[in-house]
């Protein structure tokens, strides 16, 4: 296989950042270009997803089949349980490296699927599974690189063989959770708890900036951003998200939450503008979800799109999206830096999706919102006792949300009559209202928890258009009292422990079966049906999916949430229930983990009788935006169901996790949909051009390169989500 040369990689270089200094150049590859990279996760700094390929283009992509299959060997042998895969790969001169399942590093033969060698982050240790999207490259010369997270640890290998760095940290290892503290801060020990990485960081020069993702419950760590050197390991700055006594937003906390709370931590990812020397990204909601009396105030940094000085962490600017938030609304993408025209000047802009649907877009220079950002008073209604919801919300006045808002009676299913009747009956036993009420007992129907835009994040062309997938889905939300134990008797240990570790994702309950095995984070009643002590032990020590490993809580305080789940417990809780863990009571800190008094039903997602979305259609749906005037050029359903197709019913859409790719050939490709397959779209009009089965889900965003005059387009099919069979496939496909 032929490499690429440096001045190629240059033509390329230059040529992918067109969008950023090249407004009005169509972006075509130059003749002489034989080979084009896909060199960071979201295709260039700026996450624009875009590339200037079009050999593949809007004539020839119904000719588009498969030209190699990489089998990782993993989620394919009978009995073994799925692992989500969600790597978006990247490709430097010809070899392509990703990830596993099972977390392992690859590197591979861009053009022919070959593996070259692999790397296994947790051999002769216990591993600790969670999704991975991507890995960083970085090279100086003859030194070239692969960062990359797995469980608490951040790893450099050497990009030509997969060995570990012996000069990065200790023989290639460094600690992730080194910069965020210690004891004498906060009163407790961050290095006894959770961490890990989801979305890969970005390169600066010789940082390593990064964000991480931490617990949602009373155990979560805060989620700082970090820059670490490249070279050494060593950690070069820190831009600390929850302040510090004394520090710029200390004052938006109560007094000392710091050391009870975690959370606004970046775990969707950045970007990195490197004219300007600043990175910008978005947070997540501080902990806990869904109920904040011990975070009084609106909590910077979390929610926020920030923007930093990359070489040292200061604050550029902020602007926050969600004031206390209390609806799990995290920015669940990465920014995206674009080019609009305002007034008759091009303007360096910054768009930001968000969970509930919209998109907000600033000045990147200054922060301040293009389209004018409205704050909205919140409905005026009681909240959990202790807490104080923050009395306004803003709102972008353009583009419209691409997501629903509120929930009404006339936007309830009617796809059967048993459906509709189903699904009234909660609506109408629920607290109804408009957007923004605080969680209550009641419990409500509500937007936004799982999306809106996702993970997968947009794509932007040089027009200034952004493509978002986004997802209509209802969800179940009610609160309880934390000390309440199971049947009205005193509380155990075991359930202490699951209210702390667990309850913030797993319902106990749901009256249907059926729908209590689709849910996103699995209800646990009756889990003993379905695994065996064993079992348990083991998925709570390595964790799977988005269920991160519990290593950090002792095997005792593990099998008692197992002695709860199987009832079979024969103890009451100690009379200090807010020191639960054997972690807390070695340091003697009854604040953490922080146990509320009010936790909520886990996350359950509303549906029908019969597993459909419990509203009408469209459940998913695929929007190009014009963000020089905020106004929709199309907006498609994403997906279908196929017995419902066969039925006689429209293409509903689904509910998509993965993103979009767009190419200069005209096209956006996208899997990300419950049916399997990879779509191409015309990007004029959003009609589906060109579709593939894929072997199982591909929840991942597809990549676009070119080999020797090639081009292909790659995407992970790794399934699992939601019941469905899962998969351990790369595909590449080319024009024959």
């Amino acid at each position: 296989m032929t490499l690429r040369l440096p001045l190629i990689s240059a033509l390329f270089a230059t040529a992918t950042f067109c969008s950023l200094s090249l407004p009005n150049d169509d972006g075509r590859v130059p003749d002489d270009s034989e080979n084009a990279d896909w060199p960071v996760y979201g295709g260039n700094n700026a996450g624009n997803r875009y590339s200037i390929l079009t050999q593949i283009n809007k004539d020839n992509v119904k000719n588009l089949q498969p030209a190699w299959t990489y089998d990782t060997g993993e989620n394919n042998k009978p009995g073994e349980r799925g692992m989500d895969m969600q790597c978006q790969p990247i490709v430097i001169d010809g070899i392509m490296y990703g990830t596993t399942p099972r977390l392992k590093v690859f590197a591979l033969e861009a053009a022919t699927g070959r593996e070259l060698w692999k790397f296994d982050p947790f051999e002769g240790r216990r591993p600790r599974f969670h999704p991975m999207r991507g890995v960083v490259y970085w090279s100086d010369g003859k030194d070239k690189r692969i960062l990359f997270t797995a469980g608490p640890s951040l790893f450099a290998l050497n990009a030509e063989t997969g060995v570990p760095v012996k000069s990065f940290g200790k023989n290639g290892e460094v600690d992730f959770h080194d910069g965020l503290g210690d004891k004498e801060t906060y009163g407790y020990d961050p290095y006894q708890f959770n961490i890990r990485n989801t979305t890969p960081g970005v390169i600066y020069k010789n940082l390593l900036i990064t964000g991480s993702s931490v617990s949602e419950g009373g155990d979560a760590l805060p989620g700082h951003i970090r820059a670490f050197d490249v070279r050494t390991g060593k950690v070069a700055w820190v831009f600390r998200t929850i302040p510090l006594p004394g520090e710029y937003g200390y004052e938006t906390w109560s007094k000392d939450s710091y050391k009870k709370l975690g959370g606004a931590n970046c775990w969707a990812g950045m970007v990195v503008d490197e004219k300007r020397g600043m990175v910008f990204l978005g947070t997540g909601s501080p902990s806990v979800d869904f109920y904040g009396a011990e975070r009084k105030g609106s909590n910077l940094f979390a929610n926020c799109v920030i923007a930093l000085d990359a070489a040292t962490g200061e604050r550029v600017w902020h602007f926050q999206t969600v004031h206390h938030d209390l609806w799990d609304r995290d920015i669940p993408c990465p920014p995206n830096l674009i080019r609009v025209r305002r007034n008759g000047k091009i303007v360096d802009a910054v768009a930001q999706a968000t969970k509930d649907g919209y998109i907000f877009l600033f000045d990147r220079d200054t922060g301040k919102p293009l389209f004018p950002v409205k704050e909205v008073p919140v409905p005026k209604a009681i909240p959990l006792p202790g807490d104080q919801p923050w009395p306004t919300q803003p709102v972008p006045s353009k583009p419209a949300p691409f997501a629903y808002q509120t929930v009404t009676e006339a936007d309830i299913t009617t796809r059967t009559p048993e459906a509709h009747a189903y699904v009234l009956d909660r609506f109408r036993s629920s607290n109804k209202g408009p957007k923004n009420q605080p969680p209550d007992t009641l419990g409500g129907l509500l937007y936004g928890i799982g999306g809106g835009a996702e993970w997968g994040g947009t794509a932007a062309d040089p027009e200034g258009v952004v493509y978002v997938n986004g997802n209509n889905m209802l969800w179940w939300l009610k609160m309880r009292d934390a000390k309440e134990g199971r049947g009205g008797k005193e509380l155990s240990r075991g359930q202490v422990l699951f209210n702390t570790n667990c309850a913030a994702c797993h319902a106990m309950d749901a009256k249907n079966a059926t729908l209590a095995a689709a849910q996103a984070y699995p209800v646990l009643k009756d889990i003993g049906q379905r695994m065996n002590r064993g079992q348990m032990g083991a998925l709570l020590e390595t964790g799977r999916g988005r269920m991160p490993s519990f290593q950090h809580i002792s095997k005792t305080d593990r099998a008692a949430i197992i002695d709860f789940l199987l009832k079979t417990e024969t103890k009451p809780a100690a009379d200090d229930i807010h020191a639960p863990t054997t972690a807390t009571a070695a340091q003697g800190n009854a604040r953490f983990p922080y146990l509320p008094p009010y936790i909520n039903n886990g996350n359950v997602q509303f549906r029908d009788p019969d597993n459909y979305p419990a509203i009408k259609p469209p459940w998913g749906t695929l929007n190009a935006i014009d963000m020089n005037t905020g106004e929709y050029r199309w907006k498609v359903t994403l997906g279908e169901y196929p017995e419902l197709t066969k039925q006689g019913i429209p293409p509903t859409g689904t509910e998509n996790h993965g993103g979009p790719l767009v190419t200069a050939g005209g096209l956006l490709f996208i899997a990300a949909t419950y049916d399997e397959k990879l779509r191409a779209f015309d990007t004029k009009n959003g009609r589906v051009v060109w579709e593939y089965k894929l072997p199982a889900g591909g929840f991942a965003t597809p990549v676009t390169y070119m080999v020797d005059g090639k081009q292909y387009i790659a995407i992970a099919a790794g399934g699992t989500r939601y019941g469905l069979k899962p998969g351990g496939n790369y595909i590449a496909f080319a024009l024959p």
